[in-house]
Protein backbone atom coordinates (compact mmCIF):
# COMPACT_ATOMS: atom_id res chain seq x y z
CA UNK A 1 0.00 0.00 0.00
CA UNK A 2 1.29 3.43 -0.88
CA UNK A 3 1.08 6.58 1.19
CA UNK A 4 -0.84 9.40 -0.44
CA UNK A 5 0.78 12.56 -1.73
CA UNK A 6 -1.19 14.51 0.88
CA UNK A 7 0.50 12.60 3.70
CA UNK A 8 3.94 13.16 2.19
CA UNK A 9 3.26 16.84 1.53
CA UNK A 10 2.25 17.33 5.18
CA UNK A 11 5.10 15.21 6.58
CA UNK A 12 6.86 16.80 9.54
CA UNK A 13 10.59 17.34 9.46
CA UNK A 14 12.70 14.19 9.80
CA UNK A 15 14.32 15.85 12.83
CA UNK A 16 13.69 13.73 15.94
CA UNK A 17 14.72 16.47 18.40
CA UNK A 18 18.15 15.16 19.36
CA UNK A 19 20.05 18.04 17.71
CA UNK A 20 23.64 17.15 18.52
CA UNK A 21 26.02 17.78 15.66
CA UNK A 22 29.14 15.75 15.08
CA UNK A 23 30.41 14.18 11.87
CA UNK A 24 30.43 16.47 8.87
CA UNK A 25 28.08 18.82 10.71
CA UNK A 26 25.31 16.21 10.77
CA UNK A 27 22.99 15.59 13.69
CA UNK A 28 23.54 12.26 15.43
CA UNK A 29 19.77 11.78 15.72
CA UNK A 30 18.60 12.35 12.16
CA UNK A 31 21.81 12.80 10.14
CA UNK A 32 20.65 16.15 8.74
CA UNK A 33 22.74 19.29 8.65
CA UNK A 34 21.48 22.52 10.17
CA UNK A 35 20.87 23.86 6.65
CA UNK A 36 18.77 20.81 5.75
CA UNK A 37 16.73 21.18 8.95
CA UNK A 38 16.10 24.84 8.18
CA UNK A 39 15.18 24.10 4.56
CA UNK A 40 12.87 21.12 5.13
CA UNK A 41 9.66 23.10 5.75
CA UNK A 42 10.16 24.58 2.29
CA UNK A 43 11.24 21.25 0.77
CA UNK A 44 8.45 21.40 -1.74
CA UNK A 45 5.79 18.98 -2.83
CA UNK A 46 5.20 15.38 -1.83
CA UNK A 47 7.71 14.00 -4.36
CA UNK A 48 10.47 16.29 -3.10
CA UNK A 49 9.86 15.26 0.50
CA UNK A 50 9.68 11.58 -0.45
CA UNK A 51 13.06 11.88 -2.22
CA UNK A 52 14.51 13.69 0.80
CA UNK A 53 13.45 10.82 3.08
CA UNK A 54 14.93 8.27 0.65
CA UNK A 55 18.22 10.19 0.73
CA UNK A 56 18.08 10.30 4.51
CA UNK A 57 17.61 6.51 4.73
CA UNK A 58 20.58 5.97 2.43
CA UNK A 59 22.67 8.34 4.54
CA UNK A 60 21.74 6.54 7.76
CA UNK A 61 22.72 3.21 6.21
CA UNK A 62 25.99 4.58 4.82
CA UNK A 63 26.90 5.79 8.32
CA UNK A 64 26.21 2.26 9.62
CA UNK A 65 23.19 3.39 11.60
CA UNK A 66 20.08 1.28 11.66
CA UNK A 67 17.32 3.36 10.02
CA UNK A 68 14.74 1.42 12.04
CA UNK A 69 15.82 3.21 15.24
CA UNK A 70 15.34 6.61 13.61
CA UNK A 71 12.00 5.44 12.15
CA UNK A 72 10.71 4.52 15.62
CA UNK A 73 11.49 8.02 16.89
CA UNK A 74 9.98 9.62 13.80
CA UNK A 75 6.76 7.63 14.16
CA UNK A 76 6.52 8.78 17.78
CA UNK A 77 7.00 12.36 16.63
CA UNK A 78 4.19 12.03 14.07
CA UNK A 79 1.96 10.51 16.73
CA UNK A 80 2.71 13.38 19.17
CA UNK A 81 1.94 15.90 16.44
CA UNK A 82 -1.24 14.07 15.50
CA UNK A 83 -0.33 13.63 11.84
CA UNK A 84 -0.20 10.49 9.69
CA UNK A 85 3.30 9.05 9.39
CA UNK A 86 4.54 8.78 5.80
CA UNK A 87 6.70 5.83 6.76
CA UNK A 88 3.72 3.57 7.28
CA UNK A 89 3.88 2.28 3.72
CA UNK A 90 6.96 0.18 4.54
CA UNK A 91 9.56 2.35 2.78
CA UNK A 92 11.75 2.47 5.87
CA UNK A 93 13.04 -1.01 5.13
CA UNK A 94 13.77 -0.31 1.48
Amino acid sequence: MSVSDEVWAAAPSPCVDVCRYKRAGRCVGCMMTKAEKDAFPRAGNADAKRRFFETLFARLESEHKNPAFWAISYRRKCEREGVPCPLDDGTETA
